[in-house]
């Protein structure tokens, strides 16, 4: 009987131990995680099941993974501790678990775009992204929810079902990446992928406490990315820290003849920059437009300390007016629909993916509305409508046409704006996270979302939103965006960094300190 009790003592307290240690581990950052797998501290398969132990605990109720490649998952941590094993030098994210946007292809695990469309279809072949995680030995844990086709700026649009705020399991992570944000956020993955079409890597970024990055246009392949908006779209990385979005940035950047749109440029020395963070001499922009009616008062007062904390630092502030950011959310949203009219039109029920009719009595017209019908949600068809629309005859230089002149103003706007700052700063967001629902039925105000983002994303500039505190009235967190020239992201992580240590220094980091348990 003794020797019975002992043994379930011993079994409970190494339950408990474990536990312990799953805490402590997935409250790393990606950096140390990967210091410690170097020293031998820690094995990668001990890393990997602690975060699939904290997303079988948690995620049931956030709801950021669609599908979790547990198997395939151990299997590469396994590998990188063989490689260690054998005295083979490790990358500096090597076992590293990471979160995938459910937007980049994947051989042999399902890839859906939050889209019923694509439900159950598993690709045969690797994005360049992912190929470049599976080569740094970054272990990619599965792929996250994300508004449909990643049209939407909440989350809300997928077809598979909300994803909750960790912050406030109510309200909404952003989007249209916010599985990816939530991931970080819940601690059920230290880094993460996602994609910024009008700002959905930096705004679930903001709503959550993260940091987001949008590379400059082109710096990252988006061959194997399922296209939403050809001419905006832009893979990016995802972290709780500067430090770690650079060391992700690095892996997955650089040129990729496979995609036409890549640049053949150098990577720029994001990692440098993040680890010698600093401002002093730096000249800040504030651009006027980005502030004024519809921003949330604790937002406002986050960003003036923001900015105050950058003059403390040393920078330079300049007031900067840009008129033709005014004209940017209608500019982007006849754009981005009229490219994804374009890039849909692919999805018909005859090659791959949803088919709905095919019984011997529909043409194949009907059987692609039929598709169609069935596998595209609403916010999805309201796009590819008005994209049509906007490229059919008689009204293509009206409004397509048009859209693409104010394009062209707002860039510009950028390049006259850089020739006297280094960086420009502004609120990532107008407001902190709303509500799930309370903007679904609004379409214009949920769009207003992405209204300091999208500026960026016409102009192929880089951008960073990191983490600048909470607002005092609903104690959530709001983001900072920091702007830089095209080819220039390293300036993002230089300042971000500096801003960040700041922070820290000062408060604590807003996450880590603040966020709420699951």
């Amino acid at each position: 009987m003794t020797d019975s009790t002992d043994s379930t003592d011993s079994t409970i307290s190494n339950v408990g131990s474990k536990v312990d240690a799953n805490a402590d581990i997935i409250k790393l950052t990606a950096s140390e995680i990967a210091f410690r797998i170097g020293s031998g501290e820690l094995t990668a398969v001990e890393v990997t099941e602690a975060h699939l132990a904290r997303i079988e605990a948690v995620d049931e109720k956030v709801h950021a993974f669609l599908h979790v490649d547990r198997e395939g998952a151990l299997a590469q941590a396994r590998a990188v501790d063989e490689k260690r094993e054998r005295g083979e030098k490790l990358g500096p994210l090597a076992g590293v678990p990471l979160a995938l946007k459910d937007i980049f292809t994947t051989e042999g695990v399902p890839t859906t775009v939050g889209s019923k469309i694509l439900e159950g279809w598993i690709p045969p072949y690797d994005a360049t992204v992912t190929k470049r995680l599976k080569a740094a030995d970054v272990v990619i844990l599965g792929k996250t929810n994300m508004d449909e086709f990643a049209m939407g700026s909440s989350t809300e649009n997928s077809a598979y079902g909300p994803t909750g705020n960790p912050w406030d399991l109510t309200r909404v992570p952003g989007g249209s990446g916010g599985g990816s944000s939530a991931a970080l956020a819940s601690y059920q993955a230290p880094l993460a992928i996602g994609t910024d079409t009008g700002g959905s890597i930096r705004q679930p970024a903001a709503l959550t406490g993260t940091v987001g990055v949008k590379p400059t246009y082109g710096g990252v392949s988006r061959y194997g990315m399922v296209a939403f908006s050809s001419s905006l779209d832009q893979g990016g990385p995802c972290a709780r820290t500067v430090l770690d979005a650079a060391l992700l940035h690095e892996v997955i950047a650089g040129h990729d003849p496979l995609d036409s749109t890549s640049i053949d440029a150098p990577v720029p020395s994001v990692v440098e920059a993040a680890r010698n963070g600093s401002v002093d001499g730096m000249r800040v922009g504030i651009v006027k437009q980005f502030r004024g009616e519809g921003y949330q008062a604790g937002v406002v007062q986050r960003f003036d300390e923001s900015v105050s904390l950058l003059k403390e630092l040393g920078a330079e502030i300049v007031e900067l007016d840009c008129p033709s950011f005014d004209l940017a959310l209608s500019a982007y949203y006849l754009i981005a629909p009229s490219e994804c009219s374009s890039n849909l039109a692919r999805f018909d029920g005859l090659r791959y993916g949803l088919r709905v009719g095919d019984d011997g009595t529909h043409s194949a017209e009907e059987v692609t509305a039929l598709t169609r019908e069935a596998g595209f949600g609403d916010e999805v068809k309201r796009r590819v409508m008005l994209g049509t629309y906007a490229l059919s005859s008689g009204y293509y230089d009206a409004y397509y046409g048009s859209a693409q002149k104010v394009r062209t103003l707002i860039t510009r706007d950028f390049e006259k704006a850089f020739e006297q700052v280094d960086v420009i700063v502004s609120p990532t967001t107008p407001t902190t996270a709303f509500p799930i629902g309370e903007r679904a039925d609004d379409p214009m105000a949920m769009y207003l979302a992405d209204l300091c983002t999208i500026p960026t994303n016409l102009a192929g500039n880089a951008a960073m939103s990191l983490p600048c505190g909470l607002a005092p009235e609903d104690n959530l967190p709001v983001g900072l965006q920091i702007i830089a020239p095209a080819l220039k992201d390293d300036r993002l992580y230089k300042v971000g960094a500096a801003v960040e240590a700041a922070f820290v220094e000062r408060w604590g980091h807003p996450l880590i300190e603040e966020a709420p348990s699951l």
